[in-house]
């Protein structure tokens, strides 16, 4: 049966309590007309459309989808879907990009696929002669699929030789995956959704899971209505759902976490919250992050971050006290100021505490794409396949066997390069060739004046393959038409490393090819091959691409060597580490105390978290870290922007839960875009009275960068503080014209969450400022409206 799930976002409660199973509730959605009996076939998949990677099936009826329902049996959801996965995937049957378009006296103009690459290889070609392999840079998506990601990883890494490789989970998971590295010594989540269940305490670090993983916080809501729910937790400038059923909210400034956490570890180190014979036994540097915390007190932070040192306290005393703590933590935190060293230090406090490795104690560094894993695994972003250091030969000589190259063609003589600095070479010219694949940095990135300028320039060649026309497509030199989703086979992971086979349902619209198909037709037609002369890569169809990834996995912390397609079909999502010794999978990391951090295992050897300087091998074996893992901080530095005369306020961005990232595939399905169809700005009460603006009204908000205009809201944020939401594109109403061009010195991930603005009533509203259906335009007091 369909369920209104834009008014209704969570659905139905199925309570239980901590240790029993979460309970099944299939949720279902079929399009107006169409009945159970009507359906030809139901394909197996899960969602693209946030990280939880929810597993469904998609209704197929005269080779169309008409609808999706959830599996019951999927580890991840149950059964659940929420708004996006059960309407979103409208979107791809409309208004696609279907034939392949060149620019020619400054328009884009439709063409055939022959000459469409040919026009891609030949100033590849070009560059690739008179510069070399630095000229060429790619910036993938995070939903692409691993078959995809691995493939490009080795025409990048193997074929070409470019360093310059990196996605837009720079800007959503890039400090999940660096917070990681520095505690533990590889990426990868060390916990379970199940955790979920069996917890008696949760805290959630600049996480709204309320609105970006709707299903996962459906999976809380039922341990919250149940008998002896667990304690929650919730840090967020924004009084959200979340804070609404919070034991504690901790509203703090927006650009000040590291001061909390600093304060949160002072805390359980003062009041002798520690387990001391885990620290002792499975870490290193308990010393100096006592130390450093010495005099990070609660009256301290409170002073920094706004907030009563009272509830500092009260939050680590329930984090102290806990027996079994669930932290999570996303983008409030990775798009921040100091962003790893924040991450960091709630790794720490899982560490101090020995909250690791056992059913309901754990930690979740939420990616904001459910593929967004899949990209740092193969490498096809700043890193090596398989969780490898480029800072290590051995590991280095491992690709080079596997892809049987020259160990000197594969990039390892310097830090891969991160997107921030792709697009400095772009703008530049040192990059002359730049291919986006699947996303919408004329939206997506900070200072969207400057990318404009990029792209639309003429000291780099621009290739776009993407499903739809774009902001970003409509600066190019070439636009490839690309499949979507369930128009082609693959495999992605999500957040707690469950992989899902999604199988093809129906065809791509017109001209459409999949983006593995079209990257290996770009390395054909480049000649690229292997030292014995081989074709490179060496596989053209996706199960084919899934086994060459199960080798650069097998042995490695993200082993994939014991999965199957057949065996994904039939059981649905696996966790990896998943091996053919433990085919079930494995649900749990270090549950033996012992870490990805020896020198030969490790994926770095690590960063000073204050500078970004890496620590060497030397430095890095002085150390003796020998399987435990690293207790590593940084002192509080105020933000690159605060407030001031000019500028008084501090903007926030984030998504609402109608919309996923630029809107490309949301908008263009009628019960979303009705949902939230246009931006808006939210500001407190005591803000708004203060500059005279009232529900609706329209402002201006300017920063020193550019400036949009949007109705006003009222809601719970903070004083002091303006929301708005990222997803929708236009010079006037892109919440990207406003931020900063400043990124964490780590993890490279952009400050987007952080900048100086101020707001004026530019005119009269015609009434309420338009609501997302489901969610009332209330006053701070009782804020309904969701968005990170």
């Amino acid at each position: 049966m369909n369920a209104d799930r834009i008014a209704d976002i969570w659905g139905a409660r199925t309570p239980h309590t901590g240790g029993t199973p979460w309970p099944e509730r299939v949720d279902q959605f079929l399009v107006d007309g169409v009945r159970e009996e009507d359906v030809d076939t139901w394909v197996r998949g899960a969602c693209l459309l946030c990280s939880n990677g929810c597993g469904l099936e998609i209704a197929v009826r005269d080779g169309r989808m008409v609808g999706v329902r959830g599996r019951a049996e999927d580890r991840v959801s149950h059964g659940r879907l929420g708004p996006k996965g059960l309407y979103g995937w409208q979107g791809e049957q409309h208004d696609r990009l279907t034939t392949p378009l060149v620019r020619r006296h400054g328009r884009l103009v439709e063409t055939d696929w022959e000459t469409a690459m040919t026009t891609v290889v030949k100033r590849s070609r070009e560059l690739l002669d008179s510069k070399g392999p630095l000229s060429h840079a790619f910036y993938t998506s995070g939903q692409l699929m691993i078959e995809e990601y691995y493939t490009l990883a080795v025409i990048g890494k193997a074929g070409l030789g470019t360093p310059h490789m990196d996605g837009n989970t720079r800007l959503c998971t890039a400090t999940a995956s660096a917070a990681f590295q520095e505690s533990f010594g590889s990426d990868g989540q060390p916990s379970s959704y199940t955790d979920i269940d069996s917890c008696d305490t949760l805290f959630l670090f600049g996480h709204n899971v309320a609105e970006t993983q709707t299903v996962l916080w459906a999976r809380m809501l039922d341990r919250l209505a149940a008998e002896n729910p667990p304690k929650l937790v919730c840090v967020d400038p924004r009084r959200t759902n979340v804070a609404e059923h919070a034991t504690v909210h901790l509203p703090i400034r927006n650009g000040t976490n590291l001061a909390l956490m600093n304060a949160l570890v002072h805390e359980l180190i003062a009041h002798d919250r520690v387990d001391r014979t885990y620290v002792d036994a499975h870490t290193v540097g308990f010393d100096e992050l006592r130390d450093l915390t010495r005099g990070t007190t609660a009256e301290w932070a409170a002073e920094i971050c706004g907030v009563p040192a009272d509830d500092i306290r009260a939050a680590a005393e329930i984090f102290g006290t806990g027996e079994r703590v669930v932290s999570t933590c996303s983008m409030g935190f990775y798009q921040s100021h100091q962003a790893t060293a924040a991450s960091c230090q709630v790794n720490n406090m899982h560490l101090l505490r020995g909250m690791l490795g056992r059913p309901g104690a754990g930690i979740l560094q939420m990616n904001g794409q459910p593929s967004a894993e899949n990209n740092r695994e193969a490498g096809c972003g700043p890193a090596l396949p398989g969780f490898r250091n480029w800072d290590n030969r051995r590991h280095v000589r491992e690709l080079a066997e596997l892809w049987n190259v020259d160990p000197m063609v594969i990039p390892h003589w310097s830090p891969p390069t991160d997107a921030n600095t792709i697009f400095r070479y772009a703008e530049q010219g040192s990059v002359g060739f730049l291919w986006i694949a699947g996303t919408n940095p004329a939206v997506s990135l900070p200072d969207l004046g400057r990318i404009r300028r990029i792209l639309s320039g003429d000291q780099c060649f621009v290739v776009v393959s993407d499903g739809y026309r774009t902001e970003t497509t409509e600066l190019a030199d070439v636009v490839l038409p690309a499949a979507l989703w369930a128009e082609k086979t693959g495999t992605y992971t999500n957040v707690d490393r469950t992989v899902h086979l999604q199988e093809k349902a129906v065809e791509p619209p017109g001209q459409a090819r999949g983006d593995q198909e079209i990257f290996t037709d770009y390395a054909r037609r480049l000649d690229l091959r292997d030292a014995a002369g081989r074709p490179l890569p060496a596989w053209d169809t996706p199960e084919d691409a899934f086994e060459a990834w199960k080798s650069a996995s097998a042995e490695r912390p993200c082993d994939y060597s014991g999965l199957t397609y057949h065996r994904l079909h039939d059981v649905g999502g696996i966790q990896w580490p998943c091996t053919q010794d433990a085919p079930e999978g494995t649900e749990r990391l270090y549950t033996d105390g012992v870490f990805n951090t020896d020198v030969d295992r490790c994926e770095t050897y690590g960063h000073d978290l204050s500078t970004g300087a890496p620590v060497s091998e030397t430095a890095y074996r002085a150390r003796r870290v020998d399987g435990r893992a690293l207790l590593k901080a940084a002192l509080y530095e105020h933000a690159f922007e605060e407030p001031d005369e000019a500028y008084p306020l501090r903007l926030t961005t984030g998504r609402t839960v109608y919309h996923w990232h630029t809107r490309t595939k949301t908008r263009r399905s009628r019960q979303l875009d009705d949902a939230a169809p246009s931006m808006w700005v939210e500001l407190s009460e005591s803000d708004a009275r203060r500059l005279g603006v009232d529900e609706g009204d329209i402002v201006r908000v300017t920063s020193r960068r550019g400036s949009v205009e949007a109705p006003a809201r009222i809601s719970g944020v903070r004083e002091g503080v303006v929301f708005a939401p990222w997803h929708y594109g236009g010079p006037a109403s892109a919440a990207n014209e406003l931020t900063l061009t400043g990124w964490d010195p780590v993890s490279k991930q952009p400050e987007l969450k952080v900048a100086a603005v101020t707001v004026e009533r530019i005119a009269a509203g015609s009434g309420p400022a338009p609501a997302p259906r489901g969610t009332a335009s209330a006053p701070a007091a009782s804020p309904r409206h969701l968005a990170t």
